[in-house]
């Protein structure tokens, strides 16, 4: 008997579960084609309604693509952060927690983030970083590619530090914190200052300084609240809706 208050996972979700293993078990890629409908049928033991719907399940967690058709059928995909950055979103909401929230939990990683790339980031990374340094700066004059490298930045950062929930983590919490979306703007001495702290956590992770990596990258982000505290703070107290960016 479960533990009280627990209830049983149902039939479609323990099929999805072991969809999943069987994807892993048969080293199936991105691109590949899963048996059809009616071997499935059998191989799991279940009527077409379950299997259906575990299989919807997995496509809205990105884990397949429904090819309608002859010789259609579900094809192996590769999961990303937007599901990861919904579910987030719908827990925030239904506990009416501002941006403010997201912006505290980047306070937390970020720095971390950084030290660890300054350990195990790899050279394309870290050529990754750069071009985003470089390109910030031929570009100063022009917000949208400012934004753009910036996100550059940080998910390459994430990616960088080797740890896998990092770089999903980070990337969901940008995704919900796309400035642009409520008004956010940033004029060119922002952008300057934002530069400058780039290139000095740049430079630190292609050192392998993870001390100086993460002094920088807590520089960083200690900069981003004071500028929206002072210039946003009502966007900051906005309450986390699905649909709703900061």
């Amino acid at each position: 008997m479960g533990r009280a208050g627990l209830r049983p996972k149902k039939t479609a979700m323990l099929v999805a579960q072991r969809i999943v293993q069987d994807i892993n078990r048969r080293g199936n890629k991105v691109g590949d084609r899963l048996p059809p409908e009616r071997i499935m049928l059998d191989e799991y033991d279940v009527g077409r309604g379950t299997l259906r719907e575990s299989l919807r399940f997995l496509e809205l967690q990105g884990v397949i693509a429904l090819k309608p058709g002859p010789g259609g059928g579900p094809i192996v995909q590769q999961p990303d952060s937007e599901g990861l950055a919904t579910a987030i979103t719908l827990l925030l909401q239904f506990e009416n927690a501002p941006f403010r929230t997201v912006v505290e939990a980047r306070t937390a990683l970020e720095p971390m983030m950084a030290k660890l790339a300054a350990e195990r980031i790899n050279d394309e990374q870290l050529a990754t970083l750069k071009f985003s340094v470089d390109h910030m700066r031929e570009n100063l004059k022009d917000e949208e590619i400012f934004v753009e490298m910036s996100r550059v930045f940080h998910d390459t950062v994430a990616q960088g530090s080797g740890n896998a929930l990092f770089g999903y983590l980070i990337h969901a919490l940008l995704d919900m914190l796309d400035g642009s979306a409520m008004g956010m703007e940033y004029p060119e001495k922002h952008r300057r200052a934002t530069l400058d702290i780039h290139e000095k956590i740049y430079l630190a992770v292609a050192e392998r300084d993870p001390a100086a990596a993460l002094v920088a990258m807590e520089e960083h982000i200690a900069g981003i609240w004071r500028y929206e505290e002072k210039h946003y703070p009502e966007v900051l107290e906005t309450p986390i809706a699905w649909g709703n960016r900061a």
